[in-house]
């Protein structure tokens, strides 16, 4: 018997004098346990939790066996206290039963590397010594770090070694730091630009490739036109050479054949350009059957400067001036196109293009220097050339009208570029590549036009010095370049050319253009003018090629044959003959010297 109002160390007697029932349903509890009215409800429950966790230790203690284990006091009060007795029991027993569980505070990594000072590995606060603070290149730590790194360091950012210094740390106001994830975002966007960029890469290829595709279809279209013609040539020429079996034509080494034909070239008509003299250059417009000649303002108190005269092919009658430029006007050139668009070089720095179907400047482009030639683009009509003063030629094109696109500088001299004439790519066995024939004081260079618009240069070897114009036929593959009189050859005289193309070696792609003698001719023994002079197809269209010069000595234009070398004619002029223009009109050939004041007109007959 135990009593509730015993002291501790009479609530566990011996336990001999314990007398609790085993496996005894029959005795009472109340013959068992009394318990006394003055305890509370609360120490109730506290001693009946803490008995039976007294009682293992002492039953272990005196060896009581496992499976005998003494059963607690059981508590009968009322059958209402009973029932909440019961309840309140199991609430307890199973608190003890399950272990508490701490609160999940993981924190990813990445979290904690962005919390923690990069110094001293502690998380920031945001107050107090420790709070969060930056540099100036945007690393953070926490304030008494990162003071005191910056004393017993040199002045650097721990993170990226950047000059720092005390005045440097910023207090950063914010109760968390936190960075959005946007690296997805800049990946995505990265390859959206990238897809973006590679399809306007693709459209523009296409593009590219639909107009190549034009103009090769264009070209392929004119090819075969030629063969056609040429077809028709060869049968023409094989039923005249078999009816003539004695024929006494003959074929140069240099591939060009010799005319022996009696037509020759009769004077036509004379136009006075101008009474007061410098005229300088013509060309002639084959759309417009139009020659133009460049002349000062025939009204310069009223319109200054320089422009060029129109002159009627078709009734052979002079037209109205058309003014251009400022200064004098040193080249003039048509297109293979039927727009009628006349490009002009004068010495006002300026290259200008001309409309003669309107008679205005429709462009103007400004080089910084004077321009002494200029020439078309044979195989590209969007493309121009002109030939400074300083021996560059600047390549512009018609589509950007506000500057050069590229410029082609001098490989030896600077000095002027005198002539400008462009050769186009054709099937020929000697030299198939386009380019720019450029002739300067000092000697010649062939730019070869590559892909992309790039070009390559190959010096001509001609004779050094005393170079005054460089002049090429194009079916042909022969350039005429005209010589002052000097030491080796007192006289002036004019050497027609074979240009022609060498492979480096058997596996090489590059090639090395050049060009050799074929014939010389000599005229005069004064030249103080630089003359524009002409080598061209001869009327009689037998594949002969005649070379046009003008000697200062006799005030005359000579025309010799260059496959025989033979002196053909002499077309007397009252001055010194500055520029020759041979040209065709309704199945007439004509021939056109130019002098200061005069155009004279020569018809093959």
């Amino acid at each position: 018997m135990v009593s509730r109002t015993q002291g501790s160390t009479a609530a566990f007697p011996p336990l001999e004098t314990l007398h609790l029932p085993v496996g005894n349903s029959g005795h009472s509890s109340d013959e068992t346990l009394e318990l006394s009215d003055s305890d509370s409800s609360s120490s109730t429950e506290v001693e009946d939790v803490a008995v039976p966790q007294e009682e293992a230790p002492i039953a272990a203690s005196l060896g009581v066996s496992d499976q005998v284990q003494p059963e607690p006091p059981q508590l009968l009060p009322s059958s209402a206290e009973h029932e909440d007795h019961d309840a309140e029991e199991a609430e307890v027993q199973h608190k003890q039963r399950t272990p508490l569980k701490k609160p999940d505070v993981t924190v990813p990594l990445d979290e904690e590397e962005g919390d923690t000072c990069a110094i001293c590995f502690e998380q920031w606060t945001n107050a107090g010594e420790h709070r969060l603070s930056a540099l100036r290149c945007g690393h953070l730590f926490g304030y008494t770090c990162i003071v005191r790194w910056l004393k017993g360091q040199a002045g650097k950012c721990p993170q990226c070694n950047k000059k720092a210094k005390r005045s440097d740390v910023v207090v950063l106001y914010a109760r968390t730091l936190k960075a959005l994830d946007t690296s997805e975002q800049e990946r995505m966007k990265s390859s959206l630009e990238k897809e973006q960029m590679l399809r306007r890469q693709a459209e523009l290829e296409s593009a590219q490739s639909r107009l190549q595709l034009q103009v090769l279809t264009d070209e392929c279209s004119k090819l075969r036109k030629q063969v056609q013609e040429l077809k028709a040539l060869m049968a023409q020429h094989s039923t005249s050479a078999s009816q003539q079996p004695g024929s006494s034509r003959s074929c140069f080494p240099g591939c060009l054949s010799s005319s022996q034909s009696q037509h020759k070239y009769h004077f036509e008509k004379a136009f006075l350009v101008s009474q007061s003299g410098s005229c300088r250059v013509m060309a002639y417009c084959d759309s417009l059957s139009c020659l133009v000649v460049s002349q000062p303002s025939p009204q310069a108190t009223l319109i200054p400067g320089c422009g060029v005269k129109m002159m009627s092919a078709a009734n052979l009658k002079s037209s109205q001036y058309i003014p251009i430029h400022s200064k004098q006007i040193r080249g003039l050139a048509f297109s293979n196109q039927t727009d009628g668009l006349l490009l002009s070089a004068a010495l006002d720095h300026t290259l200008k293009l001309t409309s003669l179907t309107t008679n205005t400047v429709v462009q103007t482009y400004n080089a910084g220097r004077p321009v002494w030639s200029c020439c078309w683009c044979l195989d590209d009509t969007n493309y121009i050339y002109a030939g400074l003063v300083n021996g560059s030629i600047l390549v512009y094109d018609l589509r950007d009208t506000s500057s050069h696109v590229q410029e082609l500088a001098p490989q030896k001299s600077r000095c002027p570029v005198v002539s400008l004439s462009y050769l186009p790519q054709m099937a020929s066995t000697t030299l198939p590549y386009g380019g720019v024939v450029a002739g300067t004081l000092e000697g010649g260079c062939f730019w070869e036009q590559k892909a992309s618009n790039s070009y390559r240069p190959h010096h001509l070897p001609l004779e050094p010095g005393g170079c005054i114009d460089i002049q090429t036929e194009i079916s042909t593959r022969h350039c005429l370049a005209t010589y002052r009189p000097n030491k080796s050859n007192n006289c002036l005289h004019c050497v027609v050319m074979e240009l022609s193309c060498n492979q480096l070696t058997d596996a090489s792609v590059d090639v090395v253009c050049s060009c050799h003698p074929v014939q010389t001719f000599s005229a005069g023994p004064t030249c103080k003018l630089l003359t524009k002079n002409a080598i061209f197809q001869s009327p009689e269209e037998d594949g002969s090629i005649l070379v046009c010069a003008g000697d200062e000595a006799s005030n005359s234009a000579m025309v010799w044959d260059a496959g025989s070398g033979s002196l053909l004619q002499k077309l007397q002029t009252d001055l010194p003959v500055l520029d020759i223009c041979p040209f065709t009109v309704n199945r007439n050939n004509f021939l056109a010297t130019l002098t200061e004041k005069m155009v004279k007109l020569y018809k093959w007959e």
